[in-house]
């Protein structure tokens, strides 16, 4: 090992270095306080207790510090052995409240709350836990107490973000910003109000404002990847997260879990049955997105008893909930769930705030699916068509909707749009877009499809809406064949009752000129398939006229 020369191995501090030890001083707790470097304090904090030199006022600081951290159950622990003591100050209950606030114990906050003296950060907090109650009379009075101030109006803001009341909220923050330019952090909460609003390109042009004076904050990272997401794709937005997730920083620490549950989402899915469970209770949008993987994986039960006791709070949540009723209504054949399904998209799609938005007029014309009133429902598809002319699930109710309500041309041609080969695969795509054939005089391309299928119940039901479907139309041909292939299958006298109407309205159209001459040969053998007495006669009737019209049978 090669030691450095450049000052002695061994030896005593030269003067330069006695004198600055001299002036080598701890830090004020006051300054680091203000400079809100509360790792610094607590660092302090703790030393001094350790030196035997703290009293009552260093634990409380302790707790404070530990707060800010985000190290709420170190900061109520301590709170709450203060509050014990019989000389604690009064002051100590609003502070164990705002701790059992974070930790998401909501009742133990009110009852901390209600022994604190009164005061705006009291009436702040209980305004906020009877949000967390839906106890509407008393948030109301706790609203009325609020004072023209900032705190209090952000606080009122913050309520207003909650109850999905964005452009409010958006409001009061200009207003502050207005008047408090150097509060930069408001411009993450306007772009986030922005965000939940759809407005991504200006979210993301109010929080470049932040991010040029914070780079690395975790939240701002974290919303500018979710506006890369919902205006580019996973990847971009998972690129954005990259510094972070190389960051060993506090900021990233405190993200951590917020940044997990975002890459879960960027990835389509991918980890969430390992990331979300734990965070069901930690971030609100978790359980949402856990519910949302289940119903991609067409586990409607495991998503059902995910949301069924979850009250839902704001649209997103109405919506998820409604559609996993639709869902498992569809499946079980429960009228109750359809119901219930029905109701909460009304309550959205019906809402002030929602009734104007996309997701409000998809929540409507779900509405009005449900109950089958499919005028209703091209109504407000029509109204967002533009935004989702790529989207196959869009195009699959919207085709749904074209032929329930008779527009079978453009309702096949919106279905010929969809390239999602699980969809495609779908019995109610098959079945719809065989009859919209039926319906446009192209009743082969319905038999094609047919026979593409591999024998099944659904296929069975797929013969039987061909036959009858193209019997209705007048496409005998195809009719007669469907007919022929149920009477194979299942010897229901109504299936060779079909098959003879069909048959013989074919030799009609035939004696017409619709249809080729050369046709009575399959006829003859779709009728000889029969042990019918009736069969003799008509293939006699067919003969002679045949014979007749010189045409040859063989």
């Amino acid at each position: 090992m090669i030691l450095s020369r450049q000052k002695p191995a061994v030896g005593g501090s030269s003067k330069v270095d006695k004198d600055k030890n001299k002036q080598r001083k701890l830090p004020k707790l006051d300054d680091l306080l203000d400079a809100r470097d509360y790792t610094g304090s607590m660092t302090l904090l703790e030393f001094t207790k350790h030196a035997g030199k703290g009293d009552r006022n260093t634990d409380m600081w302790i707790g404070y510090c530990a707060f800010h951290l985000g190290d709420y159950k170190k900061s109520y622990d301590i709170y709450n052995q203060l509050s014990k003591k019989s000389d604690s100050d009064k002051s100590i209950w609003v502070n164990l409240s705002c701790t059992c606030f974070y930790l998401g114990m909501y009742k133990e906050a009110e009852e901390a709350c209600m022994k604190a003296p009164a005061s705006s950060l009291q009436n702040r907090l209980m305004f906020h836990i009877s949000h967390k109650f839906n106890n509407e009379k008393k948030l109301m009075s706790y609203h009325k107490n609020l004072l023209d101030q900032v705190e209090d109006q952000l606080c009122l803001a913050s309520i207003h973000y909650m109850r999905s009341h964005y452009q409010e909220a958006i409001d009061i923050y200009k207003r502050i910003l207005l008047e408090n330019r150097e509060c930069l952090a408001l411009n993450v909460y306007v772009a986030l109000c922005y965000y939940k609003l759809d407005y991504f390109d200006v979210s993301q042009e109010v929080l470049a404002v932040y991010l040029q004076a914070f780079p690395d904050s975790a939240i701002a990272v974290n919303l500018k990847a979710c506006n890369h997401y919902k205006l580019y794709n996973g990847k971009a937005a998972e690129a954005e997260l990259k510094r972070l997730q190389e960051s060993s920083s506090a900021a990233f620490s405190f993200a951590s879990e917020l940044h997990k549950h975002n890459l879960v989402v960027f990835r389509g899915g991918e980890g969430a049955l390992q990331v979300l469970p734990p965070l069901i209770d930690v971030i609100p949008e978790a359980r949402l997105n856990l519910v949302i993987y289940y119903l991609r994986q067409d586990d409607l039960v495991e998503a059902y008893d995910l949301i069924k006791d979850h009250e839902p709070t704001n649209p997103q949540e109405y919506i998820i909930k409604a559609v996993v009723n639709a869902a498992l209504g569809q499946e079980q054949g429960s009228r109750e769930h359809v119901k219930i399904a029905q109701q909460y998209f009304q309550l959205v799609g019906g809402s002030a705030s929602e009734c104007d938005t996309i997701p409000g007029r998809q929540c409507m014309a779900s509405c009005f699916f449900l109950l089958k009133q499919f005028d209703d429902v091209l109504v407000y598809l029509n109204s967002v068509k533009s935004y989702f002319y790529n989207d196959d699930v869009f195009n699959f109710d919207y085709a749904q909707a074209k032929a329930a309500s008779g527009n079978y041309k453009e309702a096949e041609e919106t279905f010929l749009l969809i390239q999602s080969e699980k969809l495609k695969n779908d019995y109610v795509y098959i079945s719809w877009l065989a009859r919209c054939y039926i319906m446009n005089k192209r009743a082969r391309f319905a038999w094609d499809l047919y026979l593409k299928m591999e024998t099944s119940g659904e296929s069975f039901s797929l013969l039987q809406l061909i036959a009858n479907d193209c019997y209705k139309m007048g496409q005998f041909y195809i009719s007669a064949k469907a007919f022929d292939v149920l009477e194979r299958l299942d010897p229901n006298p109504e299936y060779w009752e079909g098959k003879r109407g069909a048959c013989v309205g074919l030799f009609q159209m035939i004696i017409a000129g619709h249809e080729p001459k050369d046709t009575l040969r399959e006829v003859l053998l779709l009728l000889r398939n029969t042990n019918n007495p009736q069969v003799e006669y008509i293939i006699r009737t067919i003969q002679k006229w045949a014979k007749e019209n010189r045409i040859s049978l063989q």
